[in-house]
């Protein structure tokens, strides 16, 4: 099966297209643009370059939140809008999950972290078991949206060695040295970001076990209110 696969939840503008386990194309490009400047372009690249019929595709896999609101919102919008052009479904992946798939087969702890301002970050915690030809990733805390304190004292209870992956590593890179009494690790450049690829590989899965919505019932998963939506709370008492 064809999947194409869309990340604009962070830092990071990310498209891909697999075909079954072959990853056929990605675009991943981090640098001063807006995504609703970069990843249409992307996608009608990618598109060109691989000579990919869009009727062809089977599914449209998307990182579903947490994240930039503003980037889940074009991320979401892009993928609706196709899904509902090409009468294909929705794999909504969180986007935790998709970072902790790029530490797939470690056997340490994955912990990954973005930057959600305001002294928190989103994250949760993964681990992958062998499972004969391949390893299963096992969610121990789902995402959520905390201070990086809760989930390094999570992570201590645990006695485990844990790898850190995502855009929150520079922002807690000093306080992780202050707080963390375990053995951590960073994930390497090549990893450390968002990648459609991954989302594309574990949306394959999903897509398996029929976790698939229509373009019209998708939604982003925000986790928490956006600025605006806080302030206009506070201003109503």
């Amino acid at each position: 099966m064809k999947i194409l696969a869309l990340d604009s939840s962070g830092l990071v503008a990310s498209v891909a297209v697999t075909e079954d386990d072959v990853l056929i194309a990605e675009y991943t490009i981090q640098y001063k643009k807006t995504h609703s400047q970069t990843l249409l372009p992307m996608l009608e690249e990618v598109r060109r370059m691989v000579e990919l019929a869009m009727d062809q595709v089977d599914a449209i896999a998307v990182a579903a939140g947490p994240g930039s609101f503003t980037g889940l919102r074009i991320g979401s919008a892009t993928a609706k809008g196709l899904a509902l052009a090409l009468e294909k479904p929705i794999i909504p992946v969180p986007t935790l999950d998709g970072l902790a798939w790029q530490m797939y087969g470690t056997d340490a702890l994955v912990c990954p972290i973005m930057d959600a301002r305001r002294s928190q970050v989103y994250t949760g915690l993964y681990e992958f078991i062998y499972q004969g030809e391949s390893y299963d990733m096992r969610v121990i805390k789902k995402q959520c949206a905390v201070s990086f304190d809760e989930i390094a004292e999570e992570i201590n209870r645990t006695g485990r060695n844990v790898i850190f992956v995502g855009d929150g590593i520079p922002v807690f890179r000093e306080r992780m040295k202050e707080v963390l009494r375990v053995a951590y690790t960073l994930a390497p450049a090549h990893r450390n970001r968002q990648s459609a690829a991954c989302i594309a590989a574990l949306g394959r899965i999903y897509y398996e076990q029929g976790r698939t919505v229509s373009g019209e019932a998708h939604v982003p998963e925000y986790l928490r209110l956006s600025q605006a939506e806080r302030e206009r709370a506070g201003s109503q008492g």
